[in-house]
C-alpha cells in the first residue's frame, strides 16, 4: 500500500475526526476507496474504536431510484444506526462521477425530503467527508492519474494547524460584521454584485478537524450564515451537480430569495435544485476559500470550493454551527455550493472595507486597498 494512504487515514482519524477509544464509527465506503478504508480500519482497530461499515455507490444509489415509484419513506434501521454513532466517516472515490445524471430530478428531491431526519442525525454526528484519489476522479479533473494522487496528497496532508491561524483573521473579521459585499466587474462575463447580511452569524475556521466546527478534509475556508441577500452574482467555475455538468450560473436575489437564474450549461441541473423545497432559493453559506496548496480546478467541490481566490454560495441548508444558540437558519433538504474566481477584477468587502481585492487578502503581499 502507498504510505500515503495511512497518513491520509492517520489525518482523518486523529487530526479531523479526533476518534476515542470505544467510539461507535461509521465507516461508509465508496467503490474506489478500498485502499483508504483498508487504512482507516487499520487506524480505528489500533485506537479501540468500534467499526460498523457501509457501502456508499453512486451506481446502487441510481439502480434503486431509477426503479422506485418515488414515494420513499426513510429506514428506522439507518436512522438508529446513525442516532447511535459517535463519528461518521465518508470515504468518497466512485468508479463513475456522472453515475446518476439521468436519475429523475423529482425522485432524486424526494429522496432527500423523506431522509431528511436520517440526514440530520448524520450531521449530528462527529462527521467528516474525504475522497481516496481515483482514476475516475483524476479524469474529471483531466490530470494524469499519478498526477492526481499528488494533488489529493498535497491538499490532505497539509500543515493544518499553520492554515488554521492565517483563516482565523477572516473569521474574526467576518464574526465582528454586519455586511458582506462581493463585487466582480470582468469584461468578458455578467457582472457581480451581491450584499448579504451576516450580523450576529458566527463564522466558522473550516481548518479539517470537527474541534473547529469542521467538516471536510481537505478543508481549508471560512463560512458563515447569511440572509437578506441581494443583488447579482455570477459564477464562472464548471461544476457536476448531481451527474450533470454546470457553468455559467447567473443568480439574481431580492429580499433573500432567487427570483431569476440561468446558466450556459446545465439550467435544468440548477432550476431541480431551486425547486426542491422553499429554502433551496435562499443561501445557506458564503464561503471563503483560503488553501493555497489547491491550485487548480478540478471539478469536485470537496476542493475547489477551498481554493484560494475563491468565494462559494450554498442553495439551501444553513449549518447550525453559524447559528447561535437556539436559533435556526435557513432550512432545506438540499446544500449545493456554486462557486466563483475572484483572482482578477473583484473585491470582497466587509462593512464597505475591502479585505480582499484579486484573491489576494489585506495580511497578504501584493495587497492593495
Amino acid at each position: 500500500m502507498d504510505e500515503r494512504v495511512r497518513e491520509h487515514a492517520d489525518v482523518l482519524v486523529g487530526w479531523s475526526a479526533r476518534i476515542e477509544p470505544g467510539d461507535d464509527v461509521v465507516v461508509d465506503v465508496a467503490e474506489g476507496a478500498h485502499d483508504l478504508a483498508v487504512a482507516v480500519a487499520e487506524r480505528l482497530g489500533g485506537i479501540g474504536a468500534n467499526l460498523m461499515v457501509t457501502y456508499g455507490s453512486d451506481e446502487v444509489t441510481r439502480a434503486y431510484l431509477c426503479a422506485h415509484d418515488g414515494v420513499f419513506e426513510a429506514s428506522e434501521g439507518e436512522l438508529a444506526l446513525f442516532e447511535n454513532a459517535d463519528a461518521y466517516l465518508r470515504l468518497g472515490g466512485g468508479r463513475n462521477t456522472a453515475a446518476t445524471a439521468d436519475v429523475d430530478a423529482g425522485a432524486r428531491a424526494a429522496y432527500r425530503r423523506a431522509h431528511s431526519e436520517i440526514r440530520e442525525a448524520r450531521m449530528d454526528t462527529d462527521w467528516v467527508s474525504t475522497v481516496h484519489p481515483t482514476r475516475s476522479l483524476a479524469q474529471q479533473a483531466g490530470m494524469a492519474y499519478e498526477e492526481y494522487q499528488e494533488f489529493v496528497y498535497d491538499a490532505v496532508l497539509s500543515d493544518w494547524e499553520t492554515l488554521a491561524e492565517e483563516m482565523a483573521r477572516v473569521k474574526t473579521r467576518l464574526d465582528g460584521g454586519d455586511t458582506v459585499r462581493i463585487v466582480k466587474e470582468r469584461d468578458d462575463q455578467p457582472r457581480t454584485d451581491l450584499t448579504m447580511s451576516i450580523a450576529d452569524r458566527i463564522a466558522v475556521n473550516s481548518a479539517a478537524s470537527v474541534a473547529y466546527d469542521s467538516h471536510n478534509l481537505p478543508s481549508g475556508e471560512v463560512f458563515t450564515a447569511p440572509y437578506d441577500t441581494g443583488g447579482e452574482v455570477f459564477f464562472d467555475v464548471p461544476m457536476t451537480i448531481n451527474g450533470r455538468r454546470v457553468r455559467g450560473v447567473r443568480l439574481v436575489f431580492e429580499d433573500g430569495e432567487v427570483v431569476e437564474f440561468d446558466a450556459e450549461q446545465g439550467e435544468d441541473a440548477i432550476e431541480a435544485v431551486l425547486d426542491t423545497d422553499p429554502g433551496a432559493r435562499r443561501l445557506g453559506e458564503l464561503g471563503i476559500g483560503m488553501n493555497r496548496s489547491i491550485d487548480r480546478f478540478t471539478d469536485n467541490i470537496l476542493f475547489d470550493e477551498k481554493m484560494g481566490d475563491t468565494v462559494h454560495l450554498a442553495l439551501g441548508r444553513a449549518y447550525d454551527s453559524n447559528l447561535p444558540a437556539g436559533e435556526s437558519g435557513n432550512e432545506s433538504a438540499v446544500h449545493v455550493d456554486l462557486i466563483s474566481d475572484l483572482s482578477e477584477a473583484s473585491r470582497l468587502e466587509i462593512d464597505g472595507e475591502t479585505i480582499q481585492r484579486n484573491g489576494t487578502f489585506w495580511f497578504e503581499d501584493g495587497f492593495e486597498a
